[in-house]
């Protein structure tokens, strides 16, 4: 049986009967749209996952870009791929018509572009980092900028990428030391280096346009003195394209994603790289936070349709390998499925409550993103914002983290055959760890979760969750879930929020250290809440299901509460020993010396 890569009946679920993705039809910017519409770009992307992407992962995770003369060669397949995906309109799928974009709700579009990731996730990098470069460049660039650079960027001519990171500094994008120097045209002459520059270079469209981190000669140290710039491969000459001294120094060997190039980028070696200010000077951090944002959800989505398509992939491989006899069978009995042995069926339902945790986390996420730019009056987009902003850094590393570990099940579930690469799990494993890493690591997600997110505004976006986690309950309780269920989510919703001004107490005292120490457990602490508030909603929906008795999906739905009941009994608990773990803030780690490891 060929991989679905996701459950259709599960996207169709989440859409339509958990999110309601037809209400924000109801929104001006959306009243172009109805569920047929939605239906046929999902359809759309699921046969073009199915039928062009996913055929070509194998080949391209067996045979990476290579450094040819200078260039970096990509895989011949993507001269395929690429063109097919532009030609859907995925670029600029959730943009405004105005720039080229069709205006779709990001809840579609992020279930529709969860397909392609699963297909393939490497090749979809390239059209997910143009649309984020192209989007920096749409809200803070010039007039100039927007029709020399976006345009083509949109129309998949030409491909984009963000380059911040800088080998001496890594993730502190404070410490960049990239220059740019006015010119008296208005450009600057851009020199440095970056690393791992995902896209940095590729020959499959004929121009690459650099979002870069760099720092105006004179600026100050720190984050205050970092500038954003567009800096292309190519720049305009009147009618011409020109090289413009920004080159591949070498492309890394990495674990997965293997069909992206990831390369080391010089800037001005010979001191002719120009470059174009992105938004106010001293301000690209700022800037940058919004496609950094944005980066994170496609991660996160990404993490997320890598556990998917590994789940779907160890599913059926359990329910058609034979192996051993059921407990207390004759040893002449038939050999059963491996499904029927209960140890494979604990394994494949922690799988699908993590997969499908994951995918309705991605996609809550994705409908606040809708609302913070579309809901009608400041005060709904405010507070869409403000859970947006929450569930950023879980959305990114809940997925990612538990996600490898759904990964590892599949490996585990495929015994002897899942850690070889005529088995495609190992390779998924590979590409899912990345996801950890990419845009931010877990501890980052953690810092920034901790640090900012639920503290800003006097812990305003804390209380929104905490109220709209209650409007969740309620509407499980009327809906006859498992009270036990509504009951411990409730208590945790409540210990978290203690937990948090306990934390947030501490730092206001100055005891910054203390606050943060335990970021990392917070993360999974509020993680795990958050996941189980998905899982709550979902047998809410599943319970409305089985009372309208329609019978084909009566498996469906009872599915959903086995995973859910899964939740609640084997992942939540959890929280109270983190918050015990927390709240004691034991410094065995931060306070062990460099020279005792």
């Amino acid at each position: 049986m060929t991989n679905p890569l996701l459950s259709d009946r599960d996207v169709d679920f989440l859409l339509y009967e958990v999110l309601d993705a037809e209400g924000l039809c109801a929104l001006p910017d959306f009243a172009g749209y109805n569920r047929e519409t939605f239906d046929l770009v999902l359809g759309n992307a699921r046969r073009l996952a199915r039928e062009v992407l996913f055929p070509a992962f194998q080949a391209m995770d067996a045979e990476p870009p290579r450094l040819v003369d200078g260039r970096v060669a990509v895989h011949p397949r993507m001269r395929e791929l690429y063109p097919a995906m532009v030609a859907q309109g995925f670029i600029a799928a959730t943009r405004p018509a105005e720039v080229g974009g069709a205006q779709l709700p990001h809840l579609v579009a992020g279930m529709a572009t969860a397909y392609l990731m699963a297909g393939n996730a490497a090749a979809y990098a390239y059209l997910g980092l143009t649309t984020g470069a192209a989007h920096l460049i749409e809200a803070f660039g010039s007039d100039w900028l927007r029709d020399t650079f976006m345009r083509p960027m949109y129309e998949g001519a030409w491909t984009g990428t963000m380059a911040l990171t800088e080998p001496h500094a890594g993730s502190s994008l404070g410490d960049i030391t990239t220059r740019a120097v006015p010119q008296s045209d208005g450009s600057y002459r851009v020199v440095g280096s970056k690393v791992f520059i995902s896209g940095g270079d590729h020959d499959l469209t004929e121009n690459i346009v650099h979002l870069v981190l760099a720092r105006v000669d004179g600026a100050p140290a720190g984050v205050r003195g970092v500038s954003l710039f567009a800096v292309p491969r190519l720049r305009p000459e009147g009618e011409r394209l020109v090289p413009n001294d920004a080159h591949a120094a070498g492309v890394f060997h990495k674990m997965g994603w293997k069909g992206l190039p990831s390369i080391a980028l010089n800037l001005g070696d010979e001191g002719d790289c120009h470059g174009w200010l992105v938004g106010p000077e001293g301000r690209g951090l700022a800037c940058m936070f919004q496609m950094m944002n944005e980066a994170r959800i496609m991660v996160g989505m990404n993490a997320a349709a890598t556990a998917a398509v590994a789940y779907q992939e160890s599913l059926a491989y359990a329910q058609s390998r034979t192996q051993g006899r059921s407990l207390g069978a004759k040893g002449d009995a038939a050999m059963v499925p491996i499904i029927e042995h209960a140890d494979v069926r604990r394994m494949l339902l922690r799988q699908k409550a993590i997969v499908e945790g994951s995918l309705a986390l991605l996609a809550t996420a994705s409908r606040y993103a809708d609302l913070a730019a579309h809901a009608v009056g400041d005060e709904a987009r405010r507070d869409a914002q403000r859970m947006l902003e929450l569930l950023t850094p879980l959305a990114k590393s809940f997925p990612a983290e538990r996600g490898f570990e759904s990964n590892a099940l599949a490996v585990q579930i495929h015994g002897g055959y899942g850690y070889t690469s005529e088995y495609l799990p190992e390779a998924w494993l590979r590409d899912q760890k990345l996801n950890t890493i990419h845009e931010g690591t877990t501890g980052i997600q953690a810092m920034d979760l901790l640090g900012r997110k639920v503290m800003a505004e006097g812990g305003a976006a804390l209380m929104a969750f905490g109220a709209v986690v209650g409007a969740s309950i309620d509407e499980a309780r009327a809906a006859a879930v498992e009270a036990r269920w509504c009951d411990e989510l409730a208590a945790a919703v409540e210990a978290l929020g203690s937990l948090t001004m306990e934390l947030g107490a501490k730092g206001m005292a100055g005891d910054r250290d203390g606050m943060l120490r335990h970021a990392t457990d917070y993360l999974d602490l509020m993680g795990t809440v958050v996941v189980a508030w998905q899982w709550l909603g979902m047998a809410t929906a599943a319970t409305r299901g089985l009372a309208r008795g329609d019978g084909a999906s009566t498996d469906f739905y009872r599915g959903k509460l086995a995973a859910a009941r899964y939740w609640f009994v084997t992942e939540l608990p959890r929280a109270e020993g983190l918050t015990a773990r927390i709240r004691e803030a034991d410094g065995c780690f931060a306070e062990a010396r460099a020279e005792w490891f």
